[in-house]
């Protein structure tokens, strides 16, 4: 008896307790998430760092960025190349690509190495006056961060983990916990499951309490406490959405044609990506010292142009245009601040057409216009945008520029940008299945089919077996279809090994039928 109950004591302690499956993928969840709490304000504070660093420089040496930032493009994309290619762009696609298959994505996409290298080339990328955001970054990072938690506590990884661990990171960017998680149901998860929205605000809620009790309650661009009218309202937001929808559904069509484009009109650099780099970098550069104010994030810009500061007017286009450089060199670093500071730019435009109406107000409709136009994603834009500003009273307004503009930039530009760039990733994964569902595994398993099938046997012993020969015909039929080769490669492998073994199933057969057939009866079919 004392037996029998220490025996269930085992199996319950095993089943719940915590060695449990279930408890290490709570405690790979709870951990994962305060170190994406620490990693985002670390990154953050580094990011700031190096972007105040790169503007000192400026102002004691004012033409150093004709020099420095082509090269540092230049030597950012080659070790990009060299040493990580998964760590290239804004990190978003990524992800979005990493939740289709994480298995696969862990080593390509989502590594630790990965994240070490984005963060790196990233704070370098800021270093040399690049227009690029940490938010993108962050999202990459605090995936690989959750993952590699999940594989050090030997705990299954989903693609629920892996959208959870984007939407912290967006979350702990930002200082915006509901923008995760809208950020996660529009961008990162095709279909947005209870379980996801779970592991999702259990997932923010750890990372924001740990980035909230280091760095305190701050709002990311300051409180705006203004409000609209009705009027003001019916008369402004269709203006700020149809621009804004206009011009971010025009950098969302540039960017994902520029490698068409670039194949087309500068065919000389198509296979020349450093090459290509460089000159994206004396872009910048060139852009940079004309204006003054379009290095790095653009965070500090947009804040004072939403204070009321009278910002050039050329900053919008002038910042839209080092972005769209910046973000088609190939380096690492993201679009979110860079294209709010681009927002902030064309609300900047507006102010002076409703000179009677709150001018904070009015840049902010220019903000959430824009970046929904860049990014299709209204709600999350809309969340960001209010909880960055403390902006509560504007969010019906915010609401309507930005589904204006989601409207419009779908006219401009079909594909929504971050599920256009992840295609390349996609395929990458595609590029080849799983080990368990290589050619070199179905071969043996089709050998030994064969086997049983009669090539060992001999007689009255094949005849019981004879109908298994049938099931190795309708094997190889049917694995063709059923094994879905991604990749011509792929393809040709499985069909060389099917043909391989092809003969080996047929001699089976013609065993079965001679051995045990062979004085003229009709096999069975």
């Amino acid at each position: 008896m004392k037996t029998s109950l220490s025996r269930r004591w085992r199996v319950l302690i095993r089943r719940h307790g915590p060695t449990s499956p279930l408890w290490r993928r709570r405690i790979a969840m709870g951990t994962g998430a305060v170190s994406i709490g620490l990693a985002a304000l670390f990154f953050a504070r580094v990011a700031d760092g190096a972007n105040d660093l790169f503007l000192r420089l400026v102002a004691s040496i004012c033409w150093i960025p004709l020099v420095m930032t082509p090269l540092g493009f230049a030597g950012i994309a080659w070790a990009t190349r060299r040493f990580a290619p998964e760590a290239a762009g804004s990190g978003i696609p990524q992800v979005i690509a990493a939740a289709h298959d994480p298995d696969r994505a862990v080593p390509m996409l989502i590594s630790l190495k990965a994240a070490a290298i984005k963060f790196t080339l990233t704070i370098a990328a800021l270093l040399c006056g690049a227009s690029v955001g940490r938010e993108g970054p962050t999202v990459q990072i605090s995936a690989a961060i959750l993952s590699w938690h999940h594989r050090f506590f030997r705990a299954p990884l989903r693609a629920s983990m892996i959208i959870a661990g984007g939407a912290a990171g967006v979350a702990a960017a930002f200082n915006t916990p509901l923008a995760g998680v809208t950020f996660a149901i529009e961008e990162l998860a095709d279909a947005y499951e209870q379980r996801v929205a779970l592991l999702v605000m259990t997932t923010i809620l750890i990372a924001g309490m740990v980035s909230l009790g280091l760095a305190g309650d701050y709002v990311y661009f300051g409180e705006v406490g203004e409000h609209l009218k009705v009027g003001a309202v019916l008369r402004i937001a269709p203006v700020a959405g149809v621009l804004g929808g206009l011009s971010g559904g025009l950098f969302a069509r540039l960017l994902l044609s520029m490698g068409a484009m670039r194949a087309r009109w500068l065919p000389t650099l198509a296979n020349r990506p450093i090459l290509w780099a460089l000159g994206c970098g004396v872009i910048v550069g060139t852009l940079g010292v004309v204006t003054h104010l379009t290095w790095g994030t653009g965070y500090s810009s947009a804040r004072q142009i939403i204070d009321g500061t009278n910002a050039p007017y050329w900053f919008g286009p002038a910042k839209f245009a080092t972005t769209l450089a910046t973000a088609a060199s190939g380096m690492p670093g993201g679009i979110f601040a860079p294209s709010l500071a681009t927002g902030a730019g064309l609300g900047a435009l507006l102010r002076p057409m409703f000179p009677g109406d709150p001018g904070g107000a009015v840049v902010l409709l220019g903000m959430v216009a824009y970046f929904t136009g860049v990014v299709r994603a209204p709600l999350t834009a809309v969340i960001i945008i209010v909880e960055a500003t403390a902006s509560r009273g504007l969010i019906l307004p915010l609401f309507l520029a930005a589904l204006i503009a989601h409207a419009v930039s779908a006219l401009v530009c079909k594909e929504r940008l971050y599920h256009g760039l992840s295609k390349p990733w996609r395929e990458a994964l595609r590029g080849g299945e799983p080990q368990r569902h290589r050619p070199r595994l179905i071969e043996p398993w089709l050998r030994l089919t064969a086997s049983w099938c009669g090539v060992c046997s001999s007689g009255p012993l094949v005849a019981p077996i004879f109908p298994l020969t049938n099931c190795a015909f309708a094997t190889l039929a049917s694995a063709r279809r059923h094994l879905g080769p991604r990749s011509n490669d792929d393809r040709r492998d499985i069909i060389a090994a099917l043909r391989r073994v092809r003969p080996a199933i047929q001699c089976a057969s013609t065993r079965a039928s001679g051995g045990w057939y062979g004085s003229g009866a009709k096999a069975p079919s």
